[in-house]
C-alpha cells in the first residue's frame, strides 16, 4: 500500500480510531490502516475501503463483517466508517461507548470496545 494512501487515511480520520474514537496520542502502538471489507471478502486497497483503527479494535474486528447483536441475538453487520454516521450508532459518556442501534451494539460487543483498559484510555483522553 502506498505511503500517500496511508497518509490520506490517517488525515481523514484526524488520527483517531474510526471505531472507538481514541486518538493516536493516547495509544503507544501505532494505529493500523484497516480494510473495512477485508481482502478475503473482496475488499480493495482503496481510500473508500480503508479506515484507521487502533490495534485493539482492528484485532477484534479481524475479518468479520458482522456479528450477533447482544440484545436480539440476530446476525447484524458491523459499523462501516465510510457509510455510517458514528453519532447515529453510538454515544459516549465518561469514556464508555454505548451502541444505540443493532449495528452499534454489535460493533461495541464484537470489538470489545469497553474492555477495562480501553475504557480507561478513553476516559483519560477526555
Amino acid at each position: 500500500m502506498e505511503a500517500r494512501l496511508r497518509q490520506s487515511v490517517r488525515q481523514r480520520a484526524k488520527n483517531r480510531c474510526e471505531y472507538c474514537g481514541l486518538h493516536q496520542d493516547f495509544e503507544p502502538l501505532r494505529f493500523h490502516i484497516e480494510h473495512i471489507v477485508p481482502r478475503q471478502h473482496g475488499g480493495k486497497d482503496s481510500l473508500e475501503n480503508l479506515a484507521l483503527a487502533c490495534h485493539h479494535c482492528n484485532r477484534h474486528k479481524g475479518t468479520n463483517l458482522s456479528g450477533l447483536d447482544p440484545k436480539t441475538k440476530k446476525l447484524t453487520r458491523l459499523f462501516h466508517p465510510r457509510l455510517d454516521d458514528w453519532e447515529e450508532h453510538f454515544s459516549t459518556r465518561d469514556g464508555e461507548i454505548t451502541g444505540l442501534t443493532a449495528v452499534g451494539r454489535t460493533t461495541v460487543h464484537l470489538l470489545r470496545i469497553n474492555d477495562d483498559g480501553r475504557l480507561q484510555l478513553r476516559e483519560n483522553a477526555e
